[in-house]
């Protein structure tokens, strides 16, 4: 009879100091910034040696592409994906644009923290620059597509042309505004939403509709 192999209990420790490096590693960026957090502060935040962080990551670089896929697999393409198909799913335009500014809020819950951090370390020290890049044109092709959809089923407001509505799109659902509002002016998400729909309604719909 086979006895069960024992736990590789060096790999398992391995796995758990690397998970304690990615969380203090997101805990400082999103407390100080990017660019104001070092490995050895990081370091000190999870309990290992300086060294311990660059034979686990290698950069500061790394451990921010490391923390992207951790918590946004994907890019979020699949999350954009879905917020455009639930939202496209009602036949009311009203509700379709409900639906598309509730599920934009659940996933900027979750991602606008480590959004804001990529954008910073973009901006001030070009890490991630890629990475930021390829969220934003994500977010736009989804948005892109849903409008087009939004279109075919009730013209768009005369004067409003495809890409003037997808910029619109692009601001009031983006991660950068939701940052600014909920995060920095204390807005409730209930607050963020009603005011994010109602300027959907506003420009996609127009007053009258």
């Amino acid at each position: 009879m086979l006895t069960p192999k024992a736990p590789d209990t060096r790999r398992v420790r391995a796995q758990l100091t690397r998970r304690r490096i990615l969380d203090a590693a997101m805990e400082l960026f999103s407390q100080h910034g990017y660019e104001a957090t070092t490995i050895a502060s990081i370091a000190r935040e999870a309990g290992v040696a300086v060294q311990t962080v660059y034979f686990a990551f290698g950069s500061k670089q790394r451990l921010l592409k490391d923390l992207i896929d951790l918590h946004l697999p994907c890019d979020d393409a699949l999350g954009c994906q879905e917020a455009a198909d639930e939202a496209l799913a009602d036949s009311d335009p009203r509700q379709q644009l409900r639906s598309l500014t509730r599920r934009t809020r659940t996933l900027n819950e979750h991602a606008a923290p480590l959004m804001e951090v990529l954008r910073n370390a973009a901006v001030t020290q070009d890490d991630g620059e890629d990475m930021w890049q390829s969220n934003k044109d994500i977010r736009r092709l989804y948005q892109s597509r849903f409008v087009e959809a939004l279109a075919a089923g009730q013209p768009l407001p005369d004067g409003l042309v495809h890409e003037r509505a997808v910029d619109i799109c692009y601001a009031l659902l983006g991660p950068e505004l939701y940052h600014l509002l909920a995060s920095e002016r204390n807005w409730t998400q209930e607050q963020w939403e009603d005011w994010v729909y109602e300027g959907l309604c506003r420009h996609l719909i127009g007053s009258g509709r």
